[in-house]
């Protein structure tokens, strides 16, 4: 999509981070809330947690506490606490660099192992966030009752891959400051002659 490209030339992840555990941490943290919200509760929390045994040493509690100006700290705490054990466990301390690896740590999902495969490994990934759905959508390039799997695969069929995560982030850029859920711009949409979003 050259007026993605056009528009967002420079799209990247919004997510602060410095490796691989940082970055696996935040997008846990990010399910159901901004990216703006976690970089304000991780900026403490990575100068505390240096690794996967900070998090493994550290009462639940406390770690609730840590991210509790987060939606569902409770459930994402305790996540984050069994994920760094199986880190530890099963692959030395280092997170992980397969998408089956990646899915079978507790509470990381297919979208979670995408990002984190695509932001720091650098492999071709679309993760299908809300706004990669709602634009997809919005676009025509999916139906409107497709789950987020076929979202992704009809994205991955319909662009080359070395275009993924650049695209990946382009259409996250696009519905976060464009194509809104509430009010789009649609007056200024160079993509307007595609949306269905008037009959949605």
């Amino acid at each position: 999509m050259t007026a993605l490209e056009a528009m967002y030339p420079h799209a990247q992840c919004e997510l602060n981070h410095t490796n691989a555990l940082e970055l696996l941490v935040a997008v846990m943290l990010s399910a159901q809330s901004t990216d703006a919200a976690v970089n304000k509760v991780t900026k403490r929390l990575f100068e505390t947690y240096k690794d996967v045994d900070d998090y493994i040493a550290v009462p639940l509690k406390t770690l609730e506490d840590d991210i509790k100006r987060i939606g569902l700290y409770k459930n994402k705490a305790r996540h984050i606490k069994a994920t760094a054990k199986a880190i530890k466990d099963r692959h030395q301390g280092k997170v992980p660099d397969t998408q089956a690896a990646l899915e079978a740590l507790p509470g990381v999902g297919r979208k979670t192992a995408n990002v984190v495969l695509s932001v720091w490994y650098e492999v071709p990934r679309i993760a299908v966030d809300t706004h990669v759905e709602r634009v997809s959508k919005r676009l025509k390039l999916a139906y409107n009752p497709d789950s987020t799997l076929k979202v992704e695969e009809k994205l991955m069929r319909k662009f080359p891959r070395h275009k993924w995560s650049q695209l990946h982030h382009q259409m996250i850029f696009f519905g976060r400051y464009h194509c809104t859920a509430r009010k789009p711009n649609c007056e200024a949409c160079p993509l307007i002659s595609w949306c269905r979003y008037p009959n949605i």
